[in-house]
């Protein structure tokens, strides 16, 4: 199943800076393996603001709350999800 999700971050002005640079650490690793995995085919910054818009393909919703609530900066994001479907005008190949 695809989502498209929007995922704005919103890390506290006084957090610590290790713990900032540690939380965006764990992110990255933890954001780019399950791109090689090929569950996170997408992923485009938004120009201007601490946010993504990302497509995600997993075996469903319960898959797609997994791998979002095992983000570090999980706690401090809001999310949007919007589940995909073919669009029936969409020209294979």
């Amino acid at each position: 199943m695809l989502y498209h999700v929007r995922m704005d971050v919103r890390l506290p002005p006084d957090l610590d800076p290790a713990e900032r640079t540690d939380l965006i650490s764990r992110e990255k690793v933890y954001s780019q393996r399950l791109q090689r995995e090929g569950k996170w085919p997408q992923i485009w910054r938004i120009a201007g603001e601490y946010a993504n818009f990302s497509i995600l393909d997993v075996a469903d919703h319960d898959e797609l709350h997994m791998l979002l609530s095992g983000l570090p900066l999980f706690p401090y994001m809001d999310i949007e999800v919007t589940p995909l479907a073919t669009h029936p005008s969409k020209v294979m190949g």
